[in-house]
């Protein structure tokens, strides 16, 4: 076919697919070898699929560091700006402190109180961020159609609810652990 149709007396590339078991180096080495011995010469050269997926799978490990960074980087943020809310609440509500002890409140029914408010506080958010990831991925599904298929896991779900509550409680420790520690008379005091 490739003298009558095409005038050519060579092929330009040989495809070999081989058995899932065979290491790629090994095989692309023995077909050097025996097209050279048959040919004389080495008039060839190989090309393995496997340097393209073993790039593939850096630049993906390389993007979901990335996206690792970027995700501790915002959940640090976030727990900042919990933080943030939580100390303004408890100076806001310094007299309500102050009330709930002098009455026989313990300092940890304030401290439970105010890490329940920010354990709850990050839950929202994450309900949010959730249902806004959700939203997303269906909206993507819709406009890509076959071409792209977006899926969130149920762990993935339960990880992102995990991890907001876990940043409501480590950054809600010190404002809870602030407004237990109050004076009942500096409190009422301060009004």
């Amino acid at each position: 076919v490739l003298g009558r149709m095409l005038g050519q007396d060579y092929l330009r590339n040989i495809t070999v697919r081989l058995a899932d078991n065979t290491p790629g180096d090994v095989a692309a080495t023995a077909i050097v070898n025996l097209l050279t011995a048959r040919h004389g010469v080495q008039d060839i050269f190989t090309f393995s699929t496997d340097t393209i997926r073993k790039t593939i799978e850096q630049t993906t490990a390389a993007l979901t560091g990335l996206i690792a960074m970027i995700a501790a980087m915002a959940l640090i943020v976030g727990g900042i700006g919990v933080m943030n809310i939580m100390l303004v609440s408890v100076t806001e509500r310094t007299t309500e402190i102050g009330v709930r002890t002098a009455v026989g409140a313990r300092r940890s029914d304030i401290m439970s109180q105010f890490m329940i408010e920010a354990a709850l506080l990050c839950l929202i958010g994450g309900g949010l961020g959730v249902g806004l990831a959700l939203g997303i991925a269906t909206l993507i599904n819709h406009v890509a159609g076959e071409n792209l298929k977006v899926v969130i896991s149920p762990l993935s779900i339960v990880v992102a609810f995990a991890f907001s509550s876990l940043i409501g409680v480590v950054f809600g420790f010190m404002p809870a652990r602030n407004a237990a520690r109050l004076d009942p008379v500096e409190a009422l005091a301060r009004e």
